[in-house]
């Protein structure tokens, strides 16, 4: 397993992510996109948003983590 961590207060909308991998990414009506199925924590910079995936589910989040142009996605080793 691992983690997929979404730094949403850096996120612009550009939608790179849900069109990439729109099982775990969906745009929400604010313009940012969302971390489907995720824990939504307040941090001091915003909202993190923290999902467990399965080493099936990696490369295609990767993908997600690649196009996005302003580095907010992150694929972790499970802590």
């Amino acid at each position: 397993m691992r983690i997929l961590m979404h730094e949403r207060w850096k996120c612009i909308g550009c939608g790179a992510c849900a069109a990439v991998a729109p099982d775990f990414w969906e745009m929400s009506d604010d313009g940012n996109a969302d971390l489907i199925d995720c824990k939504k924590e307040d941090v001091d910079e915003g909202i993190k948003e923290t999902r467990q995936i399965q080493d099936k589910d990696v490369d295609e989040n990767q993908n997600a983590a690649d196009s996005c142009p302003v580095e907010c996605i992150h694929v972790n080793d499970e802590d």
